[in-house]
């Protein structure tokens, strides 16, 4: 059965009153608002509570409660709203890298990203890739660098694997590898399932919300507090409450933080921790 959810609710979500021809120009402004309006974040997993990747719950969660998610609740979310816009799109999944040395063993899957057929060409986006988010759609070509609202990008091909690259602070590093096999619904349930509840998975140890806006990336990790310009220094400060964090994430990150206690547990774990 095909998955859909409220378009006009979505648009109005992330602000956007524009064509809903299913043009490069079109996605370009949903993938440019989305991540500004609806942050990477994962208090789900951190407060041990459930991850549903179903229509309903994704409307429900992102549009209707103004939470955010990971990747699979974000790139899904998109997917759903780009095929009722007329979009061909594939899901592919992605062995993550970022942070990690080169000589480290092989990750599982356990990343979404997206391939637009348009116009001819396909295009890669990613709106759920935390600090790091995708803000502009990359035409699927390797080797060649690529500009995005915030930092560029490119990929390197090795065969039939691809890894993006992002350039920070005028250093090429690898984000996450992938190939073209197009996942079903049933293999993103398994990887979400992995990561949101496996003991030594990063989504139950840490938190972690991201948000961009023009001109910055903000972070938080766990108590720290990062605010990336694109064109000068970042700067961190670290939060000393439960109830700074909060506001942090309702002010900041624009985020309607649930009253559930294992939220707040999760929390208060997290200050308790660091």
């Amino acid at each position: 059965m095909t998955q859909t959810v409220d378009v006009d609710s979505y648009f109005k979500r992330i602000g956007y009153d524009g064509s809903r021809a299913a043009t490069l120009e079109v996605l370009l402004d949903i993938v440019r608002l989305h991540t500004q309006t609806i942050p990477f974040e994962n208090l789900n997993p951190l407060g041990r509570l459930p991850v549903n990747l179903t229509a309903d719950a994704l409307q429900r969660k992102l549009i209707e409660q103004r939470r955010g998610g990971y990747c699979f609740e974000q790139n899904s979310l998109l997917s759903i709203v780009l095929r009722q816009l007329g979009y061909s799109v594939a899901g592919l999944a992605a062995r993550v890298v970022w942070n990690k040395p080169p000589d480290a063993p092989t990750p599982p899957r356990t990343h979404m990203l997206l391939r637009v057929e348009l116009e001819g060409e396909s295009h890669i986006v990613d709106v759920g890739f935390g600090g790091m988010t995708l803000t502009g759609v990359l035409r699927f070509v390797p080797d060649i660098e690529q500009s995005t609202p915030h930092d560029p990008f490119r990929f390197i091909r090795d065969g039939d694997t691809y890894t993006m690259q992002a350039s920070v602070r005028s250093e090429w590093r690898s984000m996450y590898r992938f190939d073209v096999q197009e996942q079903a619904a049933a293999d993103y349930e398994l990887m979400s399932w992995y990561t949101s509840t496996h003991p030594t998975s990063l989504f139950l140890q840490n938190l972690i919300v991201a948000r961009t806006a023009p001109g910055h990336r903000y972070a938080l990790l766990n108590d720290e507090f990062t605010t990336h310009h694109l064109r000068g220094a970042s700067e961190r400060r670290k939060v000393t409450s439960a109830r700074e964090l909060r506001e942090l994430m309702e002010e900041v990150f624009l985020i309607q933080v649930p009253q559930e206690a294992a939220i707040a547990a999760a929390l208060q774990r997290v200050l308790q921790n660091t």
